[in-house]
């Protein structure tokens, strides 16, 4: 994948997209945190926290060409799907995801697979929500038979076990209840823990940082899917 846009850059999409009102902070606000990350460099990409800025409300500012993105019919809970405890959100309303890559070489990975392997990569898995915010400034991420499951989010059940669910963003084939004018659209769905897909891979960030010098921190190639 190309590198990202800049800081700077993407705070003005964020603003173009209205995210900043949705999660309810000022224009200027988002600015000056892209501004600053800009002054630190690095490949980085500019979130909002999901609890500012929900997948509900993340995923119709998705575009592929001409179609707005979607959350599937059977996934009214998606706002529900919350950081496994193994991920380690900043508690702000802005933070930076570092690196951010597709996973690519573990297609055909189960979920329940491909966690482990990024752990010891040093790698951990993207949020929903900080997928959305990557296609929303690389809408080249998803391409056909290469897309992603975001498993740092999962849906914690009462009896504390994980719904068998795992969140993905995908380009629908405009089948079943997606509907034949949603062809192309990008997808949010989900796939059960256990199945393999040869055309998602598993996303993931070397770390999370809410700002400071060491937001971009270099690392060996080994900790880099």
């Amino acid at each position: 994948m190309p590198p990202l846009p800049s800081p700077a850059a993407q705070a003005e999409r964020l603003i173009e997209l209205g995210v900043h009102d949705i999660a309810g902070l000022s224009a200027a606000d988002v600015r000056a945190f892209g501004k600053e990350a800009e002054e630190r460099g690095g490949d980085v990409l500019l979130v909002v926290h999901p609890d500012r800025a929900p997948a509900s409300a993340l995923a119709p500012l998705l575009r592929r060409g001409d179609k707005p993105g979607f959350v599937v019919v059977d996934m009214t809970d998606v706002d529900r799907f919350t950081p496994i405890e193994s991920v380690d959100v900043p508690d702000a309303p802005l933070y930076l995801v570092a690196r951010p890559d597709r996973g690519d070489d573990m297609a055909d990975w189960s979920p329940g697979e491909a966690l482990p392997a990024l752990t010891e990569r040093d790698r951990t898995p993207l949020l929903l929500t900080e997928g959305i915010h990557w296609v929303l400034q690389q809408p080249g991420v998803l391409d056909r038979n290469h897309c992603f499951m975001t498993i740092g989010s999962r849906l914690p059940k009462a009896d504390g076990t994980l719904d068998a669910r795992t969140p993905a963003i995908w380009i629908s084939n405009g089948t079943g209840r997606d509907g034949r004018e949603r062809r192309d659209a990008p997808k949010v769905g989900w796939c059960w823990a256990g199945n393999r897909h040869t055309w998602l891979g598993f996303a993931s960030t070397t770390h999370r940082a809410a700002g400071g010098k060491n937001a971009d921190r270099t690392g060996s190639d080994d900790d880099q899917a």
